[in-house]
């Protein structure tokens, strides 16, 4: 068991902070939301994903930090929640034991919505009495009223000004049900949510933080995704179509999607290399004869630098099935709206 001197430190540190950073409720914003805080236990991804009827939800609500877990912080929200309960949980904390602290610090308590995951998939939800209807948050398979600490594993869903209970449900089942990565999990639940309801003063904006060692498009952060849509009339619908460009242009290449460049694919590949007209460059100038020697190779990934598939371009005799996909799209498109 942790000793009693780390616990009792963690509670000065946060205290200390909440002396600072604390605002009464009628300075903070009023984040009526839904939202699913979770982490993939065999990779490490931490992350949130958020729908509000709020403007610009994504520096308010969601927090996450890899190797330590993720924090949603909403209804008359207190944004120092986010870096005060990854903080104690980098210190050592778990969920439940940084959820407490934070409450227990918070005069407003009863005006705050918490959801919070750390890395080893303990999990915690706050409803404060005074958040409005519907309201309410599940932890796992965990249920609990406003006004206590709601605990469980894998995940926590919460929302208040919501149609009704529904969409926490919904969310909890999609995000139990789905298969797939943290982020493809956490996308499902989101949208699900909504369907079953969502907000009952509609839509606005929406937000998915996902963070993963070493993710980023270079490998030098962990910012593995972090897509924002500030104001929108249907911000669900748009956070799926970001989703999917945000897979095709900064996620590597699954092994099971590589095709092999055959004659057919290599002679289709060098037509629309060679179009000059295309892209206003010529990035292949040799024959159209299906073989795909080096000057194929090359010119097809300068295309594909020129396009920003980086994370896709590879140096053998293989190309992305996505990718593919999409070069064609894009061209048959083209074609169809020249004058």
């Amino acid at each position: 068991m942790r000793p009693f001197r780390v616990l009792t430190a963690l509670i000065a540190f946060s205290f200390g902070m909440c002396l600072v950073l604390l605002r009464p409720v009628g300075q903070g914003p009023l984040v009526s939301t839904f939202s699913i805080v979770a982490v993939d236990l065999e990779n490490g991804d931490v992350g949130v994903a958020v729908q509000s009827k709020f403007p610009n939800v994504r520096p308010v609500v969601p927090w996450a930090k890899a190797g330590v877990g993720a924090v949603a912080t909403q209804s008359f929200a207190n944004t120092s929640f986010g870096p005060r309960g990854l903080s104690l949980m980098e210190n050592g904390a778990t969920a439940e034991e940084a959820m407490r602290i934070l409450v227990a610090t918070d005069s407003a308590r009863q005006s705050r919505q918490v959801g919070i995951i750390d890395r080893f998939g303990n999990a915690a939800s706050w409803t404060g009495l005074e958040c409005f209807d519907w309201a309410g948050g599940v932890t796992g398979k965990t249920w609990g009223k406003p006004g206590e600490i709601v605990v469980g594993k894998g995940f926590a869903a919460q929302g208040n000004i919501l149609v009704g209970k529904p969409t926490v449900e919904a969310m909890a089942r999609t995000f139990e049900g789905t298969k797939g990565s943290l982020s493809d999990r956490l996308v499902a639940a989101l949208v699900a949510g909504g369907k079953a309801g969502g907000d009952r003063r509609g839509e606005q904006s929406a937000a998915l933080l996902v963070k993963r060692a070493g993710g980023s498009y270079d490998g030098s952060t962990d910012d593995y995704i972090d897509i924002s849509i500030y104001d929108h009339p249907t911000p669900l619908k748009e956070l799926e179509r970001l989703y999917a460009l945000h897979q095709l242009f900064f996620f590597r290449s699954d092994e099971k999607n590589l095709l092999v460049v055959d004659n057919t694919i290599c002679r289709e590949l060098q037509a629309i290399l060679s179009d000059t007209q295309y892209k206003g460059h010529q990035f292949y100038a040799g024959p159209v004869n299906g073989v795909f020697d080096a000057a194929t190779l090359k010119s097809l990934n300068d295309f594909m630098g020129w396009e920003n598939y980086d994370v896709r371009m590879r140096t053998d005799n293989r190309i992305d099935r996505q990718v593919l996909e999409d070069i064609r799209a894009n061209y048959r498109i083209w074609k169809q709206t020249r004058p």
